[in-house]
């Protein structure tokens, strides 16, 4: 969710996270006096149309391979397929549809090798890298903290 482009309805998002996400109190207090216009515009920055290059985009094949669509996506189509999921709305190999299949796996008895294996052969290849980059990167708080949050989760699965 944190990746999605920001919309009217985020900020108040963000503040219900931010009662169970304590790390979300800072960023949502910056981003309440910042506004949306530079929220919106710092997400098409890093994640969208940069210019002269889009820093962080949010995918594995541009992050590997520097290319969207690379060979990454099919095998994230045939592990989705043997766990029993599809990605419909976004690409296979983007960071939001990883993750999601990650928490999927996490809530599920069976999921564990599933689980490591997405972890292990895509995740871990390019996330740690990706969380430094938008540490660096981000003029916001909000991506800063999720890149460090996405340092921790890899060190849990590395």
């Amino acid at each position: 969710m944190l990746l999605a482009a920001p919309g009217a309805e985020s900020l108040e998002v963000l503040r219900q996270l931010a009662d169970r996400l304590t790390w979300l109190a800072g960023p949502t207090a910056e981003l309440e006096a910042v506004g949306l216009a530079e929220w919106q515009a710092e997400h098409g920055r890093l994640f969208v149309c940069g210019h002269p290059r889009t820093p962080c985009a949010p995918f594995e094949s541009a992050q590997r391979r520097g290319m969207m669509a690379g060979p990454d996506v099919e095998q994230l189509v045939v592990l989705y397929r043997r766990i029993g999921l599809q990605a419909d709305a976004m690409p296979p190999d983007y960071l939001g549809t990883m993750l999601e299949c990650a928490a999927h796996l996490q809530g599920s008895i069976d999921g564990s090798e599933l689980k490591d294996e997405l972890w292990r052969e895509h995740l871990l290849r390019w996330l740690p890298g990706y969380a430094k980059m938008l540490q660096d990167e981000s003029r916001l708080d909000l991506y800063r903290q999720l890149g460090a949050q996405l340092a921790v989760a890899c060190l849990d699965h590395g």
